[in-house]
């Protein structure tokens, strides 16, 4: 796709109260976007738009839950009453849990993909018909490195941005007629409140997210690609160097991932295998 400018862009932002939907919102208005930010706290929308006003910017908001079709369709409401129509949607809002599969409640899967799939995927349904009509639309779907390459403990969380980038990849060339690009980025560890927000934290090697990029970061990266037209963004070095590697030798991923699964659960294999051994061994008489 050609570069397209932002000022003036009408861009709707889910997810938009905290962490990497927030500063989407914040970094956008300050390029000149004319931002729509989506969210399910009220109260949160109401100091994002405060900032974004006082510092001269163009923001409006609607408390919506991506997975109910009223607050999909509010929305869509939104964005005609505001702005006419839209050209950018930013399907950012997500959840998470971390553990090992076999250890997780079944419903928690089911509710990770009512948001992270099932949302982003209805709501970019929705607002297909204002895309059409839009300026240099564009789809930008919020994935993750994990999405790319699955770790342990993640499956649930991985599974749903698998399952994005599959739809991104399909729906990038089927709306290559109607002129709308699919833009997927995916973060790796990034500094905000996702992980105390999780459904489920069962990992018995909790991921540092203050060591990772910053929202800011993020969202600068984010629009960046949406003003150079680029398809697909990976971020971080980490994250960039995992998905080469398992590019070209994902054997290698897979045996310090079962090498790492295999420290942590030191005691339970060696549990089991003393147990065996017992059940092994010739009974006396």
């Amino acid at each position: 796709m050609a570069r397209r400018k932002l000022a003036g862009l009408r861009v709707l932002v889910t997810g938009a109260s905290q962490g990497i939907g927030r500063a989407l919102a914040v970094i956008a208005a300050k390029k000149g976007c004319r931002v729509l930010a989506a969210a399910r706290s009220q109260p949160l929308l109401d100091e994002l738009a405060a900032e974004v006003r006082t510092a001269g910017g163009t923001i409006e908001t609607v408390a919506a839950d991506v997975t109910r079709p009223g607050d999909r369709q509010a929305m869509v409401d939104a964005a005609v009453r505001h702005f006419g129509g839209l050209d950018v949607l930013i399907n950012n809002a997500g959840i998470g849990a971390t553990g090992h599969f076999m250890d997780s409640d079944p419903q928690i899967l089911r509710t990770i993909f009512e948001t992270n799939f099932f949302g982003l995927t209805e709501t970019t349904r929705v607002f297909l018909p204002l895309l059409k009509r839009g300026t240099t639309p564009a789809i930008v779907n919020i994935s993750s490195v994990v999405g790319k390459r699955a770790l342990p403990a993640r499956s649930l969380y991985s599974s749903s941005k698998f399952a994005v980038a599959g739809f991104s990849e399909a729906i990038r060339a089927e709306l290559a007629k109607d002129g709308i690009q699919v833009i997927v980025v995916s973060p790796g560890l990034t500094q905000t409140n996702f992980s105390k927000n999780m459904l489920e934290q069962k990992a018995r090697m909790p991921m540092d997210h203050m060591r990772g990029m910053t929202s800011e970061e993020v969202a600068v990266a984010t629009l960046g690609a949406v003003e150079k037209g680029k398809n697909d963004v990976t971020l971080t070095v980490r994250g960039k160097l995992l998905v080469l590697v398992n590019r070209f030798f994902p054997w290698v991923v897979d045996i310090f991932a079962r090498k790492k699964v295999r420290e942590l659960f030191a005691d339970e294999i060696a549990e089991r295998k003393k147990k065996q051994e017992q059940a092994a061994a010739p009974t006396a008489g």
